[in-house]
This record gives structure tokens, C-alpha cells and sequence, in this order.
């Protein structure tokens, strides 16, 4: 939201929606007058219900949304949703992809020995943190790495990477060949 108001983000943000009631972000997004609001998941666990992720779809169309950014959003995006907004859901994950899926990467990166470890934006599919990568930035792990200290020095590049991923992705054509993606230059007409 920040991004966007400063004008590094070549986007608006249009509407923030929350599965959790209490969500910090949620008073962010009215701080920066942005409509925001909480839409009841419908379960426990790492999915949405059909009803739920149908009004999710409805929410996001009703405000005239064209690219949903998922930051925290700690589910996994299902049918209703991938079909509504095929090949426009992106989101951000706390590794360098395709290492380290789902929960936790940061301390599976430590836990595994990794010296670089780092930030992937990439594009929703029906996997986890399986779609095709947009931009990734590497993050040294340094020798006296703890999850909290990995996970901070991970958190601020994450903040300018998404920014770069989601204006490459509003500016730029790009076409996908099989789990790439591929950038057009600005000349290129094709």
C-alpha cells in the first residue's frame, strides 16, 4: 500500500481481505484508505470452504480487482478462486524455490545448511509454492543464524521484491512455457 501511494507500485490497491478477524492489516488498509474487511473462511486448516472461497471471488470482482497479491494469506487457494483469477494470483514465500516449501522454510533452510537462502515471488497454481517463479532474491545465512534473525534479514527484502515482481507483471507481457515465465522486452512486439 505504501509502494503503491509512493508510486514505485504502477498499481493501485484496491481492496484488503483477511481470514483473520484481528489482522493487523486490516487498520493498515483504512490507515491508507483502502477498503478492508474480513471474510469468515468457513473452517479451521489450511483451506477455504467453497462458500467461503465464493465470496472471496465475489468481494474481489464486486470491487474491480484484476491481480490478487497474497502476504500472509496462510491458506491454500482453491478452485473457486484459482479459477476466477487463473494466472493472476502471486505470492510471496520465504525461500528460494522450488527449496524449502510450505511452512517453516526459514528454519528448514538452517536445518539443512543452506549458505544462501533468500525470497521467491511466484504465481499461484493448485500446489504450494509450486508456480512458475516471477523474481527471486538470494539472503546469506550468516554463521550465527537464528530462524528470527534469517527470517527479518528475509522480511526486508521480501518487501521490495514483490513490489519489482507485481510491476513486471502489470507492465510487462510475458508469456509462460510450461513452469516459466517469459518477459518480453520492451520492444518486442510478439
Amino acid at each position: 500500500m505504501r509502494a503503491s501511494q509512493d508510486g514505485r507500485l504502477k498499481g493501485r490497491v484496491g481492496l484488503v481481505l483477511s481470514d483473520r478477524p484481528e489482522a493487523p492489516v486490516l487498520e493498515i488498509a483504512r490507515r491508507f484508505d483502502v477498503s478492508a474487511r474480513y471474510l469468515d473462511p468457513g473452517r479451521k486448516g489450511a483451506r477455504l470452504t467453497p462458500e467461503a472461497e465464493a465470496q472471496y471471488v465475489d468481494a474481489l470482482r464486486g470491487m474491480g480487482v484484476e491481480w490478487i497479491a497474497l502476504a500472509g494469506f496462510m491458506r491454500i487457494v482453491g478452485p473457486e478462486l484459482l479459477g476466477a483469477y487463473a494466472g493472476h494470483i502471486v505470492n510471496i514465500h520465504p525461500s528460494l524455490l522450488p527449496a524449502f516449501l510450505g511452512l517453516d522454510a526459514q528454519r528448514q533452510a538452517l536445518e539443512y545448511g543452506v549458505r544462501v537462502a533468500g525470497c521467491t515471488v511466484h504465481l499461484v497454481n493448485e500446489g504450494v509454492d509450486t508456480g512458475p517463479i516471477v523474481l527471486q532474491q538470494p539472503v546469506p545465512v550468516l554463521p550465527n543464524d537464528t530462524v528470527e534473525s534469517l527470517s527479518a534479514r528475509i522480511l526486508e527484502e521480501e518487501h521490495g521484491l514483490y513490489v519489482r515482481a507485481l510491476n513486471l507483471l502489470l507492465q510487462r507481457k510475458y508469456r509462460l512455457d510450461g513452469r516459466r515465465l517469459h518477459f518480453y522486452d520492451e520492444a518486442t512486439t510478439t
